[in-house]
C-alpha cells in the first residue's frame, strides 16, 4: 500500500493496532457517513491510524499536511469539490476514486476555513471518504469566525492508546484473550494475575503513546522510552507560544510542569501557584484542557441521569494526558514502579487514579465527547471524595481506585447511602471478585449493597463485568 504524503512515495509499515479502527471501518460502511474529522492531543497516533486505516481498506491514500502545503486552505476555501479533485489527481499523479481512495487532511487547524468546505463535498461527493485531523483542533473551534458544517460533519476522539491495546502491542494475545474470557463465576489465576500486575506497571512506566511503546518493543530499553517521553513534553511546551494571544505562554508552561504533581487531588489555585491570579490560572488550565494534555474531572451531585446535568465546575481534579509521561513529568524513578509491592507508595497511588481515569474517559463510543465526573463532599467538620462516577444505562455507580490490595472505603459508603444506591466498583491489585455486603459508616443504619473489585489492569473490561455483576443479583 502506497500513502501520498507531498512530493513523496511512503511505504507504511504498521505494527501496533489501535482499537479504533473498528470505529473508522464502521464509518466507512456507513450508509449516511459524513466527513470524519479525528480530535486529539498531538502524537496520540491520529495520523498514525488514518494511514493504517488507508493501508487496510483503501486502494489508495492521498494525504495532504497542511502545516507544509502552504496551498491547501486556498484550494479548498476557493473551489469546487469536483475542481479540488482534480487539482489533487494532477498533483500527486493519482486517480481519486469515490468507494476507493481515501483522502487525508492532516494538521487542518493550519487551515481552518478548509472544515467549512467539508460541507460542499458531503453534499456533492458523498460517496468520497475525507478524513481530517489536527492537534490543535479545539483552539480552531473555539475561536472560528466562519460557518461550521453542522449536521455535514461527524466526530472520532482518540485517546492514547490502552493496556489492552499494550499487551497486543507487546505479543501478549494469550493474556488478552484471557481477560476478555474472564467471568466472574471463574477462579482467577494467581499466577496469570502476578504477571499482569507486571505488565500493568510496565504500561504505568512506558504509557499509551504510540512512539513511547514502539521504542519499548523495538529497543526494550526504558531509558529509550523517557528519551521519547522527554522529547513529547518538549513539543508540547514548544505549541504553547501559538497560544500566546488568548494566555502568556510563560504561565503555560508553569502550570504545565506543576499540573502532573497534583492529579488525584481536588484543584486549589493556591496549590497551582500561590502567586498568580485565580482568573489566570483557570484560563491556562482551560487551554491545557483544550489541547487535549488534560482533562478536568469535574464535581457531579449525581442525583440522577445524566451525570453532566448537575455539576459544580469549580470543584474539580485532573486527569493528565497519559501514565507514562506523567511519570516522566513527575520524574519518577522507574525502579519504584517497577519493583514496589505498595503502588501506594509511588506518588501517594495517584498514578493509579489516573491510569483507571484515562480508561474510562474514553470508555464510551468514539463519537462520544470523552468526560468523567468525581463526586466531592464537604459539610462542617466531615468531608468525602468519591474518585470517579459513571454512569451505565440508568445506573449510577460510585468509583473507588486503591494502589494495594485493601483500602479504607468510607466514602464510597457515605455516596451510596446518602444517593441511595446499592452497586459500587472498586479498582486495587487484588483478583476479581464481587461480593454482597453492607454499607459500614457510623451512626448511620446499614444498608445493603453489591461490591465488584476488579484488578487495576482489568478496566478495559468494566462495561462487560458491570453487566454480568448486575445479572448475577438478579
Amino acid at each position: 500500500m502506497i500513502g501520498i504524503n507531498s512530493d513523496k512515495i511512503v511505504i507504511y509499515r504498521y505494527k501496533m493496532k489501535r482499537y479504533a479502527l473498528n470505529s473508522l471501518k464502521q464509518w466507512k460502511n456507513s450508509s449516511d457517513r459524513k466527513p470524519l474529522i479525528i480530535r486529539g492531543a498531538r502524537q496520540v497516533g491520529k495520523s498514525y491510524l488514518v494511514r493504517m486505516f488507508g493501508q487496510e481498506y483503501f486502494d489508495n491514500t492521498i494525504e495532504i499536511n497542511f502545516e507544509t502545503e502552504v496551498w491547501a486552505e486556498d484550494l479548498f476555501a476557493d473551489k469546487k469539490p469536483v475542481d479540488v479533485i482534480a487539482f489533487l489527481e494532477a498533483q500527486y499523479n493519482q486517480r481519486i476514486f469515490a468507494g476507493k481512495t481515501l483522502l487525508f487532511l492532516d494538521e487542518i487547524q493550519a487551515g481552518p476555513k478548509t472544515l467549512a468546505s467539508l460541507r460542499y463535498f458531503y453534499e456533492q461527493i458523498p460517496d468520497l471518504h475525507i478524513i481530517a485531523a489536527g492537534s490543535l483542533l479545539d483552539f480552531v473551534l473555539h475561536d472560528h469566525t466562519f460557518s461550521m458544517p453542522v449536521g455535514r460533519i461527524e466526530y472520532l476522539h482518540l485517546g492514547s492508546m490502552s493496556f489492552e491495546e499494550f499487551l497486543q502491542a507487546t505479543d501478549n494475545e494469550i493474556k488478552l484473550e484471557r481477560l476478555r474470557e474472564f467471568s466472574l463465576s471463574d477462579n482467577f489465576n494467581e499466577a496469570l494475575h502476578k504477571s499482569l500486575m507486571e505488565d500493568f506497571r510496565k504500561y504505568i512506566i512506558i504509557g499509551g503513546m504510540p512512539g513511547s511503546i514502539q521504542t519499548y518493543i523495538d529497543s526494550g530499553s526504558y531509558l529509550n522510552v523517557q528519551k521519547v517521553q522527554e522529547g513529547i513534553l518538549a513539543t508540547y511546551q514548544d505549541d504553547f507560544s501559538k497560544y500566546a494571544r488568548r494566555t502568556d505562554h510563560t504561565l503555560l508552561r508553569k502550570v504545565f510542569s506543576r499540573i502532573p504533581l497534583l492529579v488525584g487531588q481536588k484543584i486549589k489555585y493556591v496549590n497551582v501557584d500561590p502567586h498568580e491570579r485565580s482568573a489566570k490560572l483557570a484560563s491556562a488550565i482551560e487551554q491545557l484542557e483544550m489541547a487535549k494534555l488534560l482533562t478536568r474531572v469535574v464535581h457531579t451531585h449525581a442525583n440522577g441521569i445524566p451525570l453532566g446535568s448537575e455539576i459544580n465546575s469549580r470543584d474539580f481534579k485532573i486527569l493528565f494526558l497519559d501514565t507514562g509521561l506523567l511519570c516522566r513529568a513527575c520524574r519518577l524513578d522507574m525502579t519504584e514502579v517497577l519493583e514496589t509491592d505498595d503502588l501506594l507508595m509511588v506518588n501517594s497511588g495517584a498514578i493509579c487514579e489516573q491510569f483507571i481515569g484515562q480508561h474510562l474517559l474514553y470508555n464510551v463510543p468514539s463519537y462520544q465527547q470523552p468526560e468523567l465526573y468525581c463526586w466531592i463532599r464537604q459539610k462542617a467538620g466531615t468531608s468525602s471524595e468519591v474518585d470517579y462516577v459513571v454512569q451505565y444505562g440508568t445506573n449510577i455507580i460510585p468509583v473507588e481506585v486503591k494502589a494495594g490490595v485493601t483500602g479504607r472505603l468510607k466514602s464510597l459508603h457515605v455516596f451510596l447511602l446518602e444517593k441511595h444506591r446499592d452497586f459500587a466498583l472498586r479498582f486495587n491489585a487484588d483478583i476479581p471478585s464481587v461480593v454482597n455486603t453492607v454499607t459500614a459508616v457510623a451512626s448511620t443504619e446499614s444498608k445493603p449493597f453489591r461490591l465488584l473489585s476488579l484488578p487495576l489492569y482489568m478496566v478495559g473490561q468494566t462495561n462487560r463485568l458491570i453487566k454480568e455483576a448486575v445479572l448475577l443479583e438478579n
